[in-house]
């Protein structure tokens, strides 16, 4: 029997598993991509520059610059871990704005999208709640502004369900008016990984598209459509119900066979044509199962309230840290201290 499975592609967020599904379905490593990563402390940076059209395509990834921070151990709460990663993230952050040509004195726009009414979708708001903005300082009474501090304004634009108007179209609104030199968009975002959820921060020079990680498509806040580069900040806090699914039936899999003794014949007997699929196959045609019975739910993890709470104080702290200098070496001293 053969499957169509091309209506039950695999959705996600994520340049890095973008990366990892195209070089499984290609069997090798894809020319055009440039990965570099490092991992100390429980913390794995990877960087990965999408350089030709070519690249683009395989994994359905705009050409551009990708970062991503994976940490599976924030789940735990800890204070100390959180605290590096904000470290992390500050030098990631910084040095990704100037790699991409943001000079110091850059006029910033901090964009939090998101429905603040949703907890899974509430990380743009909380994250504009804690940025130090300072826009009205340079505008009121700009020779008392001490230095180390740039020019900082954000926004938390609402939801088209709530506000009737296109996210996209306020910050335009608000581009036309203040004039910013970049525009720093924060977002939640999905994964096909649950191990990922609430434990990866991306960041990307492409933009974003608001809503894209539930098929939800809108009108993007990009460079094309602005006028201004755009940088988009996304953690992943969904999964769709497929992919648990999935990776459920990967457990039993090594269950069995592990129960077995590594024999792969009683284990075929129990779960048939499964065995044989590889991991994209076998959640596309989850999906194909669940999607026509309305099941193939996004789920976020019951402990959602705790984690987007840290995740948001993380990526405000770093981004405060990395556009303010003088935030930047007042955290400096505190942490060595």
């Amino acid at each position: 029997m053969s499957l169509d499975l091309q209506n039950y592609a695999i959705r996600t967020d994520l340049a890095v598993e973008a990366k990892e599904l195209a070089e499984i379905a290609h069997g090798a490593p894809i020319p055009g991509l440039n990965e570099e990563v490092e991992e100390k402390d429980g913390i794995k940076v990877t960087r990965l520059d999408v350089t030709n059209e070519a690249a683009s395509r395989h994994i359905g990834r705009i050409q551009g610059h990708y970062v991503t921070l994976e940490v599976p151990a924030l789940r735990n709460q800890d204070t100390t871990l959180q605290e590096k990663v904000t470290q992390v993230f500050t030098k990631e952050i910084a040095a990704f704005l100037q790699k991409i040509g943001i000079t110091p004195d850059a006029k910033v726009l901090i964009v939090g999208l998101g429905n603040w009414n949703v907890t899974p979708d509430a990380l743009g708001p909380l994250v504009v709640e804690n940025t130090l903005v300072t826009r009205h300082y340079f505008q009121l009474a700009p020779d008392q502004v001490a230095p180390g501090y740039r020019e900082v304004s954000a926004v938390a634009p609402g939801v088209l369900g709530l506000t009737g108007i296109e996210s996209s179209e306020v910050v335009q609104g608000i581009v036309e008016r203040t004039r910013p030199d970049l525009i720093i968009a924060i977002d939640a975002l999905a994964s096909k990984s649950l191990e990922r959820v609430n434990t990866t921060i991306q960041v990307a020079d492409i933009g974003i598209h608001p809503g894209s990680g539930i098929g939800n498509k809108r009108r993007g806040i990009t460079k094309e459509i602005l006028g201004v580069p755009c940088v988009a900040v996304g953690v992943p806090t969904v999964v769709y119900a497929s992919t648990i699914v999935g990776s459920v039936i990967d457990l039993m899999k090594t269950h069995l066979n592990e129960e077995q003794g590594g024999g792969s014949v009683q284990t075929r007997q129990i779960m048939g044509m499964l065995t044989d699929l590889k991991d994209q196959e076998r959640l596309s045609l989850v999906r194909e199962v669940l999607q026509p019975l309305g099941h193939d739910l996004i789920v976020t993890p019951k402990e959602i309230d705790d984690f987007i709470e840290d995740i948001a104080n993380i990526i405000a702290s770093g981004l405060n840290a990395a556009l303010h200098r003088a935030v930047n070496e007042e955290n400096l001293a505190a942490y060595t201290h």
